[in-house]
């Protein structure tokens, strides 16, 4: 049975789910549909998307997608850790521009559910680090955006700073959040 936890921002949830080990390893069903509504997390997942980063303390992020392609996403680790974080971008509502961060790993095998006006992205903590996520919607380059990883508006507690961070040229050039013109109203 998946357990269901509300974070500081309550429409971002922290999952767990059972793992079956024995000394042959283990079992889990990462998601069911059914088990999924009955919980009442109802959206129809559309994309899987997996990553692997080389190094620790490789940045992925803050991305998300305008409409008519927003996406929710369900992020979990089955391999190595990260800091996972969401940042609420939602113009209106009472937590715009805090965030939610959580570790995920694939010991604690947690997962994050990241709702439609946040902005996402995770640092990993170890070397070999895996992320496999689930969205709502396809992947659209025309609608992909993002905010600046490091903008200390955010205050983000990220292990590493910019100076040891593995970051791409196009995350280093995000806008920050206050010169973002976010498309996400609070609904």
């Amino acid at each position: 049975m998946i357990e269901v936890h509300a974070t500081a921002i309550p429409d971002v949830k922290l999952i767990r789910i059972p793992r079956f080990g024995d000394d042959r390893g283990f079992f889990s069903e990462t998601y069911n549909r059914r088990a999924w509504h009955e919980a009442g997390i109802d959206l129809e997942f559309v994309q899987d998307n997996h990553s692997l980063s080389r190094e620790a303390y490789t940045v992925r992020g803050l991305h998300f997608q305008t409409r008519p392609y927003a996406q929710d996403k369900l992020v979990r680790v089955p391999r190595g850790r990260v800091l996972d974080v969401a940042v609420d971008i939602r113009r209106g509502s009472p937590s715009f521009g805090r965030h939610v961060a959580v570790e995920l790993s694939a010991e604690n095998w947690a997962q994050l559910l990241v709702p439609i006006g946040f902005a996402h992205g995770f640092m990993t903590l170890e070397p070999d680090t895996e992320v496999v996520y689930k969205v709502t919607n396809y992947y659209s380059k025309e609608c992909d955006e993002g905010i600046l990883w490091s903008d200390p508006a955010l205050g983000i507690p990220w292990p590493a700073g910019p100076d040891r961070a593995i970051v791409s040229e196009k995350d280093r050039r995000q806008p920050t959040l206050a010169s973002l013109e976010s498309p996400f109203l609070m609904e």
